[in-house]
């Protein structure tokens, strides 16, 4: 809040802006990265989905793809609300998996870090 009394908006920045609860976003963590990769064809293609903020707070969709080991190509969706960037998430990722995209097993995972029981098993 500025002290100064010739200027003193009574505003602080720090303030709840009075949007309601439809300005909370991301309560969930919705990122995603897959590969698919066949020696025979000599393919092996990453693509990854993340949902984030943007500077004024709306969703965006950021999602990349392209050959393993290069940082491929970008493309990003924005959006007012949030399920509808967590709508298109969920319809690309069944895209991806129905092409033959599956998540990739991680290495020397700690406990608690598996995001599923049957990783753990697998």
């Amino acid at each position: 809040m500025n002290q100064d009394v010739a200027t003193d908006s009574k505003l602080s920045l720090d303030a709840e802006s009075g949007m309601g609860e439809s300005s909370v976003m991301l309560t969930q963590p919705y990122h995603l990265y897959v590969e698919r990769v066949d020696p025979d064809r000599n393919m092996a293609r990453f693509y990854t989905l993340a949902i984030e903020p943007t500077l004024f707070g709306t969703p965006r969709l950021v999602r990349r793809w392209g050959r393993i080991g290069t940082l491929g190509r970008t493309m990003v969706h924005d959006f007012e609300r949030e399920e509808d960037a967590v709508a298109l998430f969920l319809e690309l990722l069944c895209e991806r998996r129905s092409r033959g995209y599956r998540v990739k097993r991680a290495v020397g995972l700690g406990r608690g870090q598996c995001s599923t029981r049957r990783e753990m098993r697998a």
